[in-house]
């Protein structure tokens, strides 16, 4: 089957591919594994997550987007070529349209490396789309109205707040906070507390089995494995639940005062929009226990998770690539 169209949710954390008419056809780790002497790819997504941690001096597992954004534009082309053959398979002559989503605060700088990486990478042409208008069609939002909408998309390197009205945004934030410091604060938290070392897929396995934002009565636990920091010796424990709340609290209190920030400069009749219709969360930082009662409680507004919170930037791109003559004039930026 030709692929014309690939929408590309380039996330700090994980990439998702999604081709209209065959679904989400990707979900891999945004990695890349590199062979130093040579800086040759060994692998890209799961496989080069695997080797996190258990590579030889001379291999490394490199993440090419930091923040959001293109940090190394040599390896995220690399990746964008990986991802763009897998979906196109490897007989397909047909050069794609791609939809790339981007930060918020994207400069025309980041936006030309993503589109020109793209290109380079095997894409037709390349449009760069602000993710929390990717994330607002994605979780069912109609962006074109004039009511207004607010969104909080928490993905692994950013979280973004975003006023959404007649197809723009109003106001905005971005705070460089989000699932990869969930992970740096649970090691941390663990260090301080047991004076035991853990790794970063031990703190991501943890936050996905047992993370919640607020303290619950019944706790769930989980067994972990690090380093002793004393003896340098192999050691078990077990945290619980609300042990995950207390370490990620100073962080999601962060984000809702970033939220509280961007009401402050909303109009007063899209917050009463908001106000009635309630904070939307998407990403799959949302995918955290009570995040939305976390929210509810400190802004005093009605918070809901969207549907298939993590693949709602995806979904976007996939309507964008579906009415892409229509999208043409409004939201996208084409680069040649």
């Amino acid at each position: 089957m030709l692929t014309s169209k690939i929408g590309i949710d380039l996330g700090t954390t994980n990439t998702v591919v999604n081709v209209p008419g065959r679904g989400f056809i990707i979900n891999e780790p945004t990695i890349v594994a590199l062979s130093l002497p040579d800086n040759s790819v060994l692998a890209v997504g799961k496989e080069a997550k695997e080797m996190i941690g258990r590579t030889p001096g001379d291999i490394t597992a490199y993440r090419p987007l930091k923040d959001g954004v293109v940090a190394d534009y040599y390896i995220t082309r690399a990746m964008l070529k990986y991802f763009i053959h897998r979906a196109t398979g490897r007989w397909n002559l047909v050069k794609p349209d791609v939809v790339i989503s981007a930060p918020a605060g994207v400069t025309a700088t980041e936006k030309r490396a993503v589109t020109n990486a793209a290109l380079e990478a095997g894409a037709k042409n390349a449009y760069v789309v602000r993710e929390p208008l990717l994330a607002a069609l994605g979780a069912g939002i109609t962006i074109n109205s004039s009511s207004g909408n607010m969104l909080i998309n928490m993905g692994g390197g950013t979280s973004e707040v975003a006023v959404i009205s007649l197809g723009g945004i109003v106001c905005w934030s971005s705070l460089r906070t989000a699932g990869n410091k969930f992970d740096l604060a649970i090691i941390d938290y663990v260090k301080k507390k047991y004076s035991v070392s853990i790794g970063e897929q031990t703190a991501e396995a943890a936050k996905i089995a047992i993370g919640t934002a607020i303290p619950v009565k019944e706790k769930n636990e989980f067994r972990i494995r690090g380093r002793d920091l004393i003896t340098g010796l192999p050691k078990d424990l077990t945290i619980n639940s609300n042990e995950i709340a207390e370490a990620l609290n100073p962080l999601l209190v962060d984000i809702a005062a970033s939220v509280q920030g961007v009401f402050n400069e909303t109009p007063p009749e899209l917050v009463a929009d908001v106000m009635e219709k309630g904070v939307i969360l998407s990403g799959g930082s949302a995918g955290l226990g009570n995040i939305d009662e976390f929210f509810k409680r400190l802004l005093g507004v009605p918070a809901y998770v969207a549907e298939d919170a993590i693949l709602c930037v995806a979904k976007g791109s996939g309507i964008i690539l579906e009415h892409l003559d229509i999208y043409k004039r409004t939201l996208l930026s084409k680069s040649s």
